[in-house]
């Protein structure tokens, strides 16, 4: 597992942050497409049989399709950094980071003005803990001072 230091995790999170958005914005656009052919088969259903233009049918679900490989490609291209991303929708994501001989977790939720928090693997978002001079003292990371 890739670690990262306060600093490194705090240089790459414009990156991230903008891996993040293409990401929402991929998931979001395949949500409108899905939303459509969603409602096409209710419409279906509800009349019982309706004429339908399959050819943009077709078109739909190669958008979709897209849209989603996207998605999945920019979370890939985040995960490769060695970033975690834990919630999509909120924009949570996680640093791994080592402090003393164990492994933690840098957090930052999107609309944050930075890496401010961190919490243990088994701690999640809600353990969520305020990076202090104690921690970076244990993971030999700068003072905001210096």
């Amino acid at each position: 597992m890739k670690t990262f230091t306060l600093d490194e995790a705090q240089a790459l999170l414009p990156v991230v942050e903008a891996l993040l958005v293409r990401a929402t914005e991929a998931r979001d656009e395949a949500g409108k497409v899905e939303n459509a052919l969603q409602e096409l088969n209710r419409r279906i259903h509800l009349s019982g049989g309706i004429r339908v233009d399959v050819g943009m049918v077709a078109r739909q679900r190669t958008e979709l399709e897209a849209h989603m490989e996207r998605m999945r490609e920019t979370l890939a291209e985040i995960d490769e950094i060695g970033v975690q991303v834990k919630d999509l929708e909120k924009g949570l994501i996680d640093f791994p980071c080592k402090m003393e001989e164990q492994i933690v977790l840098l957090c930052w939720k999107r609309g944050e003005p930075a890496i401010e928090f961190w919490h243990s693997l088994d701690g999640g978002f809600s353990g969520r803990q305020a990076i202090d001079e104690p921690f970076r003292k244990r993971t030999n990371s700068k003072s905001r001072l210096n």
